[in-house]
């Protein structure tokens, strides 16, 4: 299984016909789906007991969304907050209309957000019109050899952020408190949306496929590397301003089908359209990402933005991330800063094929905590796993029970035996995760994981017996 073989929704389809034949599975004991990241003898039932459904709460032990009160969304919704949408026009109307009353907003079908009025795809260039931007003319005002190394500046930038801002309003969704937005049917998903749930509390995100988050007019960097480099904005959802209690759950995030080896190149760097997944910063705190698909993807999750204590971040950005699929992604799976982060049960796939270049997956920050147990790794391409840390000003990282290829690594060991006097890591005694709800063998991850992460629709099958841990 690699990062190019299918569009998100093909796989989504796939993974529904394999769930199917769990459930019939069923009925011989003992058992098991083949796993397709090489995970032998994986249990064949999802560890919940019953369908996703809109109402489900998170459950009370499911990492640090459950803590100090949980996550209920909008599973309390009355029937005059029980939207459904299949345009981006009735799904901004939707979440304007809910407020902070508990509301399930049910979307159907594959909704654009880079839209005009009547919902249909509008492109890069009809939404700079009236702005005065156009590629070939930025290419021409800031080529570096006849602008140089100082910023961009004047008409042209200009008319870039002018354009830059109309993207934004198009895309960007604002999510109230006291909400769950779910998707409602096989193949449904944002392409090229922004979720912004900023200073809110309460939120859940299920059964969504999150594709293209892409921005249409990335801004030159001169001074950003050696050479410059292209930066753009968005990503698919920001947990932002100090929000709390978000449980994102059952999605897939994936550049499909504009993977970055698809991008151009201008001035010598690729033309990078696409920042983050999701990214939780400025002092969010208690969120669970659970049964994602990460795919062809670069920069996933950020969880701190900076250095400095002035966003609020020390005490805050507790994140828990388990059962998610990362396959043929980059970095930041996640990167951490100030928060205590819990990784475990988690499925990474690295490939010689991808279409981004694999950095590392765990990094570790400035005055992070995160706790890595029980992942699996699954290695095609040429990667060693000392690559799988990458030291970021931090100190401290805990790692217990990780597999690479279905044999037992101790990651700290082998980064600590690659890695330089001065960038040597220690192991983190400050803390012990707690708030878990089902912890798998590691030998078994990789199948659980590949068979029901991503959007799930039907009935699930029931609760995994003790081969499997929970």
């Amino acid at each position: 299984m690699t990062a190019t073989s299918h569009h998100p929704r093909t796989r989504a389809l796939a993974r529904s016909l394999v769930a199917g034949t769990a459930a019939l599975l069923l009925a011989a004991p003992g058992a098991a789906l083949a796993a397709p990241g090489g995970a032998p003898g994986a249990p064949d039932q999802h560890p919940r007991d019953a369908a996703i459904t809109e109402r489900q709460a998170l459950p009370a032990d499911d990492g640090w969304a459950a803590a100090e009160g949980g996550t209920t969304g909008g599973s309390a919704a009355t029937a005059e907050h029980l939207p459904d949408v299949s345009n981006r026009t009735e799904l901004v109307a939707a979440l304007e209309a809910s407020g902070e009353e508990p509301s399930i907003i049910r979307v159907h079908g594959e909704i654009p957000l880079n839209a005009d009025a009547e919902g249909n795809p509008i492109t890069c260039e009809e939404i700079a019109e009236g702005t005065g931007y156009t590629l070939e003319g930025y290419l021409e005002a800031f080529d570096p050899a006849t602008w140089g190394t100082a910023q961009p500046e004047g008409p042209m930038e200009e008319a870039r952020e002018r354009a830059a801002d109309k993207q934004k309003q198009l895309i960007t969704l604002s999510i109230p408190s006291n909400t769950t937005l779910i998707g409602a049917e096989e193949g449904a998903g944002l392409t090229g949306a922004r979720l912004s749930v900023s200073g809110v509390d309460n939120v859940i995100v299920r059964n969504l496929v999150f594709a293209d988050t892409a921005d249409c007019f990335p801004s030159w960097d001169p001074t950003d590397g050696a050479d410059g480099a292209w930066n753009s904005e968005y990503d698919s959802i920001q947990v932002i301003g100090g929000t709390t209690h978000v449980w994102i759950d059952h999605n897939t995030f994936t550049d499909e089908p504009m993977t970055d080896d698809t991008l151009p190149k201008h001035f010598g760097q690729t033309f990078q359209r696409h920042d983050g997944a999701v990214d939780i910063t400025n002092g969010s705190d208690l969120v669970t990402l659970s049964w994602n698909q990460f795919t062809a993807h670069d920069k996933l999750s950020l969880i701190g933005s900076t250095d400095s204590e002035d966003r609020g971040d020390p005490g805050r950005l507790r994140v828990t991330l388990h059962h998610n699929l990362y396959e043929g992604v980059g970095q930041r799976a996640p990167r951490v800063r100030w928060g205590q982060v819990d990784v475990y049960n988690n499925h990474f796939v690295i490939s010689d094929d991808q279409t981004v270049d694999y950095g590392y997956s765990f990094g570790v920050g400035k005055e992070s905590h995160l706790w890595a147990e029980a992942n699996s790794f699954t290695v095609t391409g040429d990667v060693e796993p000392a690559q799988f840390i990458s030291h970021l000003r931090g100190e401290v990282i805990r790692t217990e029970g990780n597999l690479v290829n279905q044999r037992e690594v101790d990651l700290l060991a082998a980064y600590n035996a690659e890695a330089p006097a001065d960038e040597q890591l220690g192991t983190d005694t400050s803390w012990e995760p707690t708030l878990r709800e089902c912890v798998h063998k590691a030998e078994v991850v990789g199948g659980v994981v590949d068979a029901w992460s991503g959007p799930q629709h039907g009935p699930a099958p029931g609760r995994l017996n003790a081969a499997g841990d929970c």
